[in-house]
C-alpha cells in the first residue's frame, strides 16, 4: 500500500466525525443558520490565503516534476477557489475584509505554514484538507442539499477535477520520499485540524 493510501484508511474515521458534526449536518440538510455559514466562509476565507502560502512555500523547495503542480494549485486556490468564496459570501453577507481568524483557524493556519518549512512534512500536513475535502464532497453529493448555496459549496468539493488535484498531491506524497511515522503524525494532526475548523466562532 502506498504511503498516502495509508494516509486515506487513517482518515476515514476523521472523515465520519466531520459528516456528524453539526455544521456539516446542517450544509447536508441545507439547513444550516445562515450566520454559521458566514462565519465559516470568513474563516475559511482567511485559511485559504495562509493556504497559497504553503503551496508557494513548498514549491520553492519542489523537485521539478512537482513544481508546475504546487504553482497551479497555488493559482487555482488564489483565484477560483477564492472567488466561489466571495460569491457565496456576497450572498450570505459575510464581512471578508473585517475578519480575524479565530482560535481554530490561527492554530491551523500555524501548523501548516511549520510544517511546510520540510517539503515531504507540508505534503503530507496539507493533505487532511484536499483528500478531506474531497471526499466530503464526494458523499454529501450522493444526497445534495436543495438549498441552491449549500448544494454549490458542494458541488465545488465533489467535482472530479477536485478529486483529481487530490489524486496528484496523493502521487506528490508517495515520490516526496517523507518519512511514514512523521508523515502519518502531522496527516493525523492536519485531521483533527480539519474537524475543529468546523467549530466556529460566532
Amino acid at each position: 500500500m502506498s504511503l498516502a493510501a495509508h494516509l486515506e484508511e487513517l482518515g476515514r474515521p476523521l472523515v465520519e466525525e466531520q459528516l456528524k458534526h453539526p455544521t456539516v449536518l446542517g450544509i447536508a440538510r441545507g439547513d444550516l443558520d445562515e450566520a454559521v455559514f458566514r462565519s465559516w466562509l470568513e474563516q475559511d476565507y482567511l485559511f485559504l490565503h495562509d493556504y497559497v502560502r504553503v503551496f508557494s512555500r513548498l514549491a520553492w523547495q519542489a523537485p521539478s516534476a512537482h513544481l508546475g503542480d504546487l504553482v497551479d494549485l497555488a493559482h487555482a486556490t488564489f483565484h477560483d477557489e477564492l472567488d466561489l468564496h466571495r460569491s457565496l459570501s456576497a450572498e450570505f453577507g459575510a464581512d471578508l475584509d473585517g475578519a480575524r481568524k479565530g482560535p481554530a483557524c490561527a492554530a491551523y493556519t500555524a501548523f501548516l505554514l511549520d510544517s511546510a518549512a520540510d517539503y515531504g512534512d507540508g505534503l503530507a500536513a496539507l493533505y487532511p484538507c484536499m483528500w478531506g475535502y474531497s471526499t466530503l464532497g464526494a458523499r454529501l453529493a450522493e444526497d445534495p442539499p436543495a438549498e441552491p448555496r449549500y448544494r454549490r459549496w458542494v458541488d465545488t468539493y465533489a467535482d472530479p477535477g477536485f478529486a483529481e488535484l487530490t489524486r496528484r498531491i496523493a502521487q506528490m506524497i508517495d515520490e516526496s520520499g517523507a518519512g511514514p511515522a512523521r508523515a502519518e503524525r502531522l496527516f493525523l494532526d492536519g485531521m483533527r485540524h480539519e474537524l475543529a475548523f468546523w467549530d466556529v466562532p460566532l
